[in-house]
């Protein structure tokens, strides 16, 4: 431990120790939620037990902030097939919640998302829907129902419903997700075309390509949207439309991104689709996105 002369400095470490202490928590949530969005979930352990640990830490042994970590670690216990050391996670969590008086919409979302993924493992879909249901609820009250956060409650809805061969409640609900990020990407991408055009950084700054995302959510969106699209490739002659928002969301996502060449492939496949099955005016909107993207390919921002 460090001297310290006064009380006042004292104090001053222990806030400086504990916004460190802060960052890192977040550092490695945010790490351990990537790996686990990417699928490399023995990776994602070693950052959850850090965040873990830190919030231990910074917040006692009981607290609700406790909760996202056990999560991060039951998903990736579900993950690498450890069932019951999931629900030994899944279980600490609830404890938690049940104990707390001040636990927030989203904490409750994330509990009721992981209860929900545990019981699709067991083949439960009865108390898997339940809890999905929760999440969807919690999560909205949290977010709102067209928030990216409450999408991911949908599309585990939709796999349930599909894997039970309820395509037509999965396909109302993979359109939904599809939306979602669609909305929320192609805000982003409308608001940086407009800074672009009006060219309003008079220190003539480029205006960087940004998703508002962190590399969690960016590893979430690709995971979600690239499995939709693998669903809705099987069956794009009969929704060549639903197929193509997927195919323009991914260009959009992988554009902001700064992955030219995922970008322009998403891009140019959703032109020939739309080419084929759609209005010249979409097919319009979507030859706009791809020179926008061989440009950019051609003169990238530096």
């Amino acid at each position: 431990m460090p001297f310290y002369n006064s009380e006042e400095e004292r104090q001053h470490g222990l806030q400086q120790l504990q916004k460190r202490q802060k960052h890192l928590i977040e550092f490695c949530y945010t790490v351990a939620q990537k790996y686990l969005f990417e699928g490399k979930h023995e990776d994602a352990v070693p950052a959850a037990l850090h965040s873990l640990r830190f919030r231990m830490s910074v917040h006692g042994l009981s607290s609700v902030e406790l909760v996202p970590a056990y999560l991060l670690l039951a998903e990736a216990s579900l993950g690498l097939g450890r069932i019951v050391q999931a629900e030994e996670y899944l279980s600490q969590a609830r404890w938690t919640v049940l104990k707390s008086t001040d636990c927030s919409n989203a904490t409750h979302s994330l509990l009721h998302r992981n209860l929900g993924l545990l019981y699709i493992a067991k083949d439960n879909h009865e108390e898997a829907r339940y809890h999905l249901a929760n999440d969807i609820y919690f999560a909205s009250c949290a977010f709102g129902t067209e928030d990216i956060r409450t999408s991911g409650g949908y599309f585990h809805l939709a796999n349930i419903f599909h894997g039970l061969n309820k395509i037509e409640l999965a396909d109302t609900l993979y359109t939904k997700v599809s939306e979602i990020w669609h909305t929320y990407l192609n805000g982003h991408y409308q608001t940086l075309l407009r800074a672009r055009s009006q060219q309003t950084d008079l220190l003539g700054k480029q205006f960087v390509n940004d998703t508002g995302l962190d590399e969690a959510q960016e590893a979430e969106a690709i995971r979600i949207l690239t499995s939709i699209l693998s669903i809705r490739e099987s069956t794009s002659s009969k929704t060549p439309q639903k197929t193509v928002l997927v195919l323009k969301t991914l260009s959009i996502l992988y554009y902001l991104m700064l992955e030219t060449a995922k970008a322009k492939e998403h891009a140019t496949r959703a032109l020939s689709l739309a080419e084929e099955y759609l209005s010249v005016q979409e097919q319009r909107v979507i030859q706009e996105l791809l020179t926008i993207i061989s440009t950019e390919e051609e003169q990238p921002i530096t």
